[in-house]
């Protein structure tokens, strides 16, 4: 399956529309480890388009240069690191991340994106 290089390449276009695209219209995406002040879960693709939308604005990131997707027939666990620039410091931008993406008729149902959140003290920064 090539949700994930898609995925990953949508991000790197920066095209956040497009990455919220691939999201089912009833799809869900949560972040168990969310600090507080950020959300822990996003309904439906509109939330997630809305959430997404300035994300470019806050980190620009340049390669995804770890990518490990494990796959069965409906869940896909991806282990991806992502690098670039916080764009408010210029600072340097490296976090790895693991992602639980259940899919149904090809779109993601729901996806469990597993981050440090320290990192969101750098966005916040």
């Amino acid at each position: 399956m090539d949700l994930i290089p898609r995925a990953l390449q949508l991000l790197l276009d920066k095209d956040m529309i497009g990455f919220a695209g691939l999201w089912a219209e009833d799809g869900v995406m949560e972040f168990p480890f969310a600090p507080p002040g950020w959300p822990a879960r996003l309904e439906g693709r509109a939330a997630i388009e809305d959430y997404l939308r300035d994300y470019p604005k806050m980190l620009d990131i340049r390669s995804f240069p770890k990518q490990v997707v494990h796959e069965t027939p409906d869940v896909l666990v991806a282990e991806f690191d992502a690098e670039g620039v916080v764009v408010a410091t210029g600072k340097p931008y490296r976090a790895s991340y693991i992602a639980v993406i259940t899919l149904r008729d090809g779109e993601i149902l729901n996806y469990r994106d597993y981050w440090n959140p320290l990192l969101a003290q750098e966005l916040a920064a």
